[in-house]
């Protein structure tokens, strides 16, 4: 029997209705103007409770329409913020910004395989001792997203039709043909025929009865209207964060850091929402919809924004360059490698949890300090 549910405000008087809408009233002043200290204060609260309220509405609607479908929603919306950013950061951007997709492409695959899953895994097993999932459907995400990664993200380090770490035209249109494709297939095993493969498991290895999980299901209208204003929020995210841009551009050179470091705070910003999702559902012992999310998104942020960036490579000012450097390949290979030995038990423990968030730490540290 579902759980009844608590007592709330009207649906016009909840935060997560006042904060995308609030977050739209400075865009038109804020664009394209120099901000002062006050000014970015302002904006980077408001883009805060943007991603807040995505989260809140992504998951009223992903409650609506079930799992797996319901990990497929803030996976897509996230990737609409990603493509967003890079071709607006392209665009304005200088010689450096040839490989802003690459470092933020690079950086979401590492933020999801390593800080989503060691953080859902830890707290998960902090709460529950060890965790269960589905060895086949979680495989299954891991193999496309180390698929994904080796064709459009370390194959253009090797290919030899294009000076530097670039494809050629030809190479460019079937990496993107590629990616739709896998991505394509992996939507449609999820969703489809083998959509067991990737709901909660047990101990025993038996699906979970997740009726139990949550209240009753938003009504279609409230469904709806969670739509809508998760639309409004990712509007919300995507002018404040161009509003943003330029003060972390500023103050990632003040650090001095790297140029390409802004790559990981675009990634960190734009998976802030599944993160808190899947950290969520990993304390509700649901690590299987944690693992959803955290592969899922990182497919997503190849399988979508490769194609789209390329595509918009006809007109960016910049070359497009995909290729990781030595450093960012091996960081890669130890992902797959430790995610691997993490997925095929079918279990894990803090250890696996800790093993992925000290994968993640080393990326951000090197990245800073290459």
């Amino acid at each position: 029997m579902a759980k009844s549910a608590p007592p709330r405000h009207p649906f016009w008087l909840r935060w997560t209705t006042a904060a995308p809408i609030l977050a739209l009233i400075p865009l038109p002043f804020t664009w394209g103007q120099h901000l002062g200290p006050v000014w970015i204060a302002i904006v980077a609260v408001l883009l805060i409770g943007s991603v807040l309220a995505a989260v809140q509405h992504a998951e009223a609607v992903a409650h609506k329409v079930g799992e797996p479908f319901g990990s497929l929603v803030l996976a897509v919306a996230v990737t609409v913020i990603e493509v967003a950013l890079i071709v607006t950061l392209m665009v304005s951007g200088g010689e450096d910004a040839s490989t802003l997709a690459r470092d933020t492409v690079f950086a979401a695959v590492m933020i999801t395989c390593n800080g989503i899953v060691g953080a859902s895994l830890l707290a998960g097993s902090i709460k529950h001792d060890t965790v269960n999932f589905n060895v086949e459907g979680t495989a299954t995400a891991l193999a496309s997203v180390a698929t994904l990664a080796t064709v459009c993200l370390v194959l253009p380090t090797f290919t030899l039709g294009a000076p530097g770490p670039e494809f050629t035209g030809s190479q460019l249109v079937f990496a993107a043909v590629c990616s739709l494709v896998i991505y394509g297939l992996f939507v449609l095993t999820q969703t489809t025929r083998h959509r067991d493969f990737f709901l909660p498991v047990d101990e025993n290895n038996e699906l979970v009865d997740m009726s139990e999980d949550h209240a009753e299901p938003p009504s279609t209208r409230s469904a709806w209207a969670s739509f809508g204003l998760l639309l409004v929020s990712l509007v919300a995210v995507v002018g404040l964060a161009k509003v943003e841009s330029k003060p972390i551009e500023e103050g990632v050179a003040a650090l001095g850091f790297p140029h390409s470091f802004v790559g990981v705070i675009i990634a960190m910003l734009v998976l802030l929402p599944e993160s808190l999702s899947a950290i969520n559902a990993a304390r509700r012992d649901r690590v299987q919809i944690s693992l959803n999310l955290a592969y899922g998104s990182s497919m997503a942020s190849i399988g979508l924004t490769i194609p789209v960036i390329a595509l918009a490579s006809i007109w960016l000012p910049v070359p497009l360059h995909l290729g990781l450097g030595s450093m960012q390949i091996v960081m890669l290979a130890l992902t797959v490698a430790v995610g691997i030995l993490t997925v095929v038990p079918g279990r894990a423990t803090r250890m696996q949890g800790a093993l992925h968030l000290w994968i993640l730490f080393a990326f951000i540290f090197l990245a800073a300090n290459p």
